[in-house]
């Protein structure tokens, strides 16, 4: 792995938010984020949330690193149970998919702080290994990716994403999203082989997530993992 992103891991901590005060910090942060890319407008309490931060099948999960989050990224697990999510909102063709048994991860609200980004921590990569590690705790089918234009080529590069749908109004953006997929059984050998740094890592045992079984609102279409990716 690259001596940046080695180091970064040491130095991070994940964790699944859900304290009030954890969650008000991530909310900031998201604000903060999308506001300085002109991504939404302006709010007088600066803080950036919606319905679907409450569902019952969304998970929160964050990076700390020194105590304070410095990334996060909010997750929807679509199975039989539940279909509740904002992408499939937004791109309704997805029910097709959930109608013929399989489960979906929908990862949205994706922030790195911007101190992060001034000081060119890798943030991207340790972020993107909540929705990596998430599908493979979760035993997921298809991989979302709703992002926008100028991200797709990173997705298609390091997770093998492809299109899969035109670019659309996203609730509460001002920018349209594009969305890519991936089949996550098919493709995650091939992830983990060219940047294993997605997947577990045991010499870094402080980069596991303990992700929480949702039982009541999610039912994998094979047999799902126990333990925490």
């Amino acid at each position: 792995m690259n001596e940046h992103v080695i180091e970064a891991l040491r130095k991070a901590r994940y964790s699944v938010l859900t304290d009030d005060d954890d969650l008000e910090e991530l909310y900031r942060l998201r604000y903060a984020c999308y506001r300085a890319e002109g991504a939404v407008p302006a709010r007088a309490d600066k803080r950036m949330t919606d319905a679907f931060d409450e569902t019952a099948n969304c998970l929160h999960v964050a990076v700390r690193m020194e105590g304070r989050i410095q990334a996060a990224v909010r997750l929807h697990l679509l199975s039989k149970l539940c279909w509740q999510s904002p992408t499939l909102e937004v791109f309704p063709e997805l029910l097709d998919q959930l109608k013929a048994g399989k489960t979906i991860l929908d990862p949205t609200r994706f922030v790195i702080s911007a101190s992060a980004r001034r000081q060119r921590i890798p943030l991207n990569f340790l972020t993107l290994r909540i929705p990596f590690l998430a599908s493979i705790f979760y035993d997921i089918d298809l991989a979302l990716a709703p992002v926008r234009a100028e991200h797709t080529a990173f997705y298609r590069r390091y997770l093998a994403y492809e299109p899969a749908l035109e670019p659309r109004t996203y609730p509460g953006l001002t920018k349209p999203i594009q969305l890519l997929t991936a089949n996550f059984q098919q493709q995650r050998e091939r992830v983990l082989d060219r940047t294993p740094v997605f997947g577990p890592l045991e010499d870094f045992p402080d980069a596991s997530i303990d992700f929480p079984s949702l039982s009541d609102v999610y039912a994998p279409s094979k047999s799902g993992s126990s333990e925490a990716a």
